[in-house]
């Protein structure tokens, strides 16, 4: 069933405080009327009106209460834990997530933070701006290292999971692979293990790094135990979701110097508080939820977009990265 309207009477809604996403699309001059929002408030007022909303972080279940011509969302990220799927399938109304438009960005900038915690980056940073120039390290356990023959543990085997195995095989590292269905993999990682086997992985792993979603299996995956159970020498590094993690057991685990560091990119509240006690951590290197950004970004998504346009116009029922 064609759910949406000729071209000539179609509007898309772009919702976003800063990926210029309108400016993309009309670029690609498809004729289709089109404008952008970029506040939680305009882009309640602007509602109704619009059949396809382009969305991400903005979007409040209230804002279904105008949207009475909605019939597609694609969102601009791949999480979709924010909609009312159920609320969605009864006003029929297609979702799709922008799933692997950022995997080679996010999967770059968690082996950035890899090789930045390995190398002792970050110290390098905070010791130029002080104009200290450190000697040469005695204590061979303070010193910057290789990755070479170093364990990378993987917990989300996905695009993001996968591509990041191969740059990690490339610096010469062990990987190891946690996913749902260990049947369904690339061969990349050295070995694959499903999440049951976790709490025995994390010993042998010198950096354990989250790509997986949030669901309710990987809320809080790294807690006390999972932090009690890594090496004293280990590092944690997320690029998943803030909720993937006990914030608390992570502060304790970093000021006490259960593991050696961590490079986090999600917390569960953003911005992250002025007043919190992880910026003044030195063990640990806080990116502003940037993995994902990319000067592509905005194409990368419209391009998904106009091909589920396309197919709903024909009366195609799947859609690439289909939710609903």
């Amino acid at each position: 069933m064609n759910l949406l309207p000729r071209r000539e009477e179609l509007t898309i809604h772009f919702a976003h405080s800063a990926y210029r996403m309108a400016e993309r699309f009309l670029s690609r001059d498809t004729g289709i009327r089109h404008f952008q929002t970029w506040t939680h408030e305009e882009t309640r007022s602007q509602m109704g009106g619009a059949e396809v909303l382009v969305i991400s972080g903005f979007w409040r279940d209230d804002l279904l209460e105008t949207a009475v011509d909605l019939r597609y969302i694609q969102t601009i990220s791949a999480g979709y834990e924010q909609f009312p799927l159920d609320e969605l399938r009864t006003r029929t109304v297609r979702l799709a997530n922008a799933s692997g438009v950022n995997a080679d960005a996010v999967s770059h900038h968690a082996m950035g933070l890899v090789l930045a915690l390995a190398r002792q980056l970050h110290l390098a940073r905070d010791q130029q701006r002080n104009r200290y120039w450190r000697p040469m390290i005695s204590d061979r356990a303070q010193r910057e290292d290789d990755l070479c023959e170093q364990t990378m543990l993987i917990i989300g085997l996905g695009e993001i999971g996968s591509r990041l195995a191969k740059l990690a095989k490339t610096f010469g590292m062990r990987v190891l692979g946690v996913k749902q269905d260990i049947t369904r993999h690339d061969g990349t990682a050295d070995e694959v293990y499903a999440p049951q086997q976790l709490p025995r992985l994390f010993s042998q792993a010198d950096f354990v790094v989250l790509c997986c979603p949030l669901t309710p299996s990987t809320r809080n995956v790294i807690d006390v135990g999972a932090f009690s159970a890594m090496k004293v020498a280990g590092h944690l590094v997320n690029v998943a979701r803030g909720g993937c993690v006990d914030e608390a057991a992570l502060a304790t685990a970093l000021t006490t110097g259960q593991i050696a560091g961590a490079a986090i990119d999600h917390f569960c509240d953003e911005p992250l508080q002025a007043d919190s006690p992880f910026w003044s951590m030195d063990n640990l290197i806080i990116t502003p939820h940037s993995a994902g950004e990319t000067r592509k970004y905005e194409d990368n998504v419209i391009d998904i977009l106009i091909e589920n346009i396309d197919r709903l116009w024909i009366g195609n029922e799947k859609l690439v990265n289909q939710i609903l």
